[in-house]
């Protein structure tokens, strides 16, 4: 998606340690407008798969997975860091590694809202070295649904997670792929 391109070199900063900050419009402050156009290149990109549920991490991935339900008429299911007292004992859990962070964490999803035979889409902004991508996947099966596909906003593919999902079988849809990102040299897309 050349637009979105054009947006991360205008309002991207990159950071130490491949960190690609793209706060200004999509993960902190929103570009609702934005988004909107987002959600529809997914759409258009998974158009004809069957889909009853979008699924993504909380918070980061919430408000494009929000848009983009729009378009597919589906509710969105997001599964949270921590467990709250009005989550109950009857959840789906996974974990994942944060490379952020520096740390593992557990992501829980009620079982009230992924069910056995569900197509669910995962929608995130995200995609490097996969451990949320995966611990999504691994919620999907916990509740015997299926995952469809994986709408990413921005995929670093030199980390190589895209290409290992790919080839496992799984419809990822990115709509900017980087191939390099340094504070030296800048962000080169594929």
């Amino acid at each position: 998606m050349e637009r979105l391109k054009q947006r991360i070199l205008a309002d991207g900063k990159i950071g130490e340690g491949d960190v690609l900050k793209v706060d200004s419009f999509l993960n902190h402050q929103i570009d609702v407008a934005f988004l909107c156009e987002i959600g529809k290149e997914f759409y258009k990109r998974f158009q004809g798969i069957h889909v009853d549920k979008i699924l993504t991490i909380e918070a980061s991935g919430i408000g494009v997975a929000a848009i983009t339900a729009q378009y597919f008429e589906v509710p969105v299911v997001f599964a949270k860091k921590t467990k709250t007292n009005n989550i109950y004992s009857d959840v789906y859990t996974s974990q994942v590694y944060s490379y952020t962070h520096q740390r593992s964490y557990d992501i829980v999803v009620s079982k009230e809202f992924l069910h056995p035979g569900e197509n669910v889409l995962i929608i995130d902004d995200f995609l490097a070295k996969g451990s949320a991508l995966r611990a999504l996947m691994k919620l999907i099966d916990s509740a015997g649904a299926h995952t469809v596909g994986a709408g990413i906003v921005i995929e670093k593919t030199y980390q190589g997670a895209g290409i290992d999902l790919r080839n496992e079988g799984l419809k990822v849809e990115s709509l900017a792929r980087i191939a390099k990102l340094s504070v030296k040299d800048g962000i080169e897309f594929l």
